[in-house]
């Protein structure tokens, strides 16, 4: 079945290097890209990996990924600006649609147009600016927009599910890549599929004059919806802490006395997020990277906080009162 509909899709997408173009257009604000790997890990997942060749997307890889033939994921933050073209509304937990759709009706209520995406497990809704807006004012808005109407915030109150907003960071630094998401209008490797976005026939040319034809933000309109507003406290960056170098026979939490870890990759453990567990979620075990050189560093990658995975292991983080 799944073969089937790749093939359907491939079938209905028939792009060429100019509608290529048009996809740059919207959807590239740097060069650093990563792929979907064909072939799935020893848990069914298809992961996302930076090309050992190829590393500054190309109109042709471009091309390919609408044409089906490669899965290409897209960073929204470019280091070089801290700006964003476009606001991505990641949502993958039960009523998700439910949420982008009342996220959809308020944005329009404010004048701004949207554009609703399919995805395997709920949606994406999406946000296109007139030019590359800063990314630090555009999650000031979306932030206080999903607390004003009670929509889940992923890691508010340690929640583990709700929504995730693209750009994910502020800001970056040299080198730094942020986090990626799924290009659009792609087959997704794991379902076999094209997700279309709603308002458009189901073809790459439909879509994208959809898309095109949205109004888009422009910065003096940004400035004007965040006026008088902050990031939420507890989305606010936290400082970075500096570590003594790791010593082995220093008497500390340690993390791999409580977890054994399911593989090694890419300089991490990974193993099943303990925090995840409790609520039923993590099914494929792999949730959780373990720093290899220092395991003192580990995170969650569906948004459990420290404090979380300590309390589920039965060893919560103490804190230190000062009289």
């Amino acid at each position: 079945m799944a073969t089937r509909q790749t093939n359907r899709d491939r079938e209905t997408a028939s792009a060429t290097l100019e509608l290529a173009r048009r996809y740059c257009t919207l959807f590239v604000n740097r060069l650093a890209y990563t792929v979907q790997s064909t072939r799935p890990g020893d848990n069914g997942k298809h992961y996302y990996y930076r090309p050992k060749r190829g590393r500054r997307l190309s109109l042709e890889a471009i091309w390919d990924h609408l044409n089906g033939r490669v899965t290409i994921g897209l960073y929204s933050l470019n280091p070089q600006t801290q700006r964003s073209k476009w606001v991505a509304i990641d949502a993958d937990y039960a009523n998700a649609l439910e949420d982008l759709l009342k996220l959809q009706w308020e944005l329009h209520q404010d004048g701004i147009e949207s554009a609703l995406e399919r995805s395997r497990r709920g949606g994406h809704l999406w946000i296109f600016t007139g030019q590359p807006l800063l990314a630090q004012e555009c999650r000031i808005y979306i932030y206080n927009l999903a607390r004003r109407l009670r929509v889940p915030l992923k890691g508010a109150a340690g929640l583990a599910e709700g929504i995730e907003v693209f750009p994910r960071q502020d800001q970056l630094g040299p080198g730094e890549f942020g986090n990626g998401i799924r290009g659009p209008l792609g087959i997704h490797r794991g379902a076999g599929k094209r997700y279309w976005f709603y308002g458009a026939d189901y073809n790459i040319e439909a879509q994208l004059r959809y898309l095109e034809r949205l109004k888009k933000i422009s910065e003096p309109e940004m400035r004007r919806f965040i006026q008088g507003m902050e990031m939420p406290q507890e989305f606010r960056p936290k400082p970075k802490v500096e570590l003594p170098p790791f010593d082995p026979n220093r008497r500390e939490f340690r993390i791999l006395d409580y977890l054994r870890p399911a593989r090694k990759r890419s300089g991490n453990y990974w193993t099943r997020c303990p925090s995840c567990a409790e609520q039923g979620r993590d099914r494929s075990g792999d949730n959780l990277a373990i720093s290899v050189s220092d395991p003192r560093l580990y995170r969650c990658w569906a948004g459990c906080s420290k404090e979380m995975i300590r309390a589920a292991l039965g060893q919560p983080i103490r804190i230190k009162r000062t009289v």
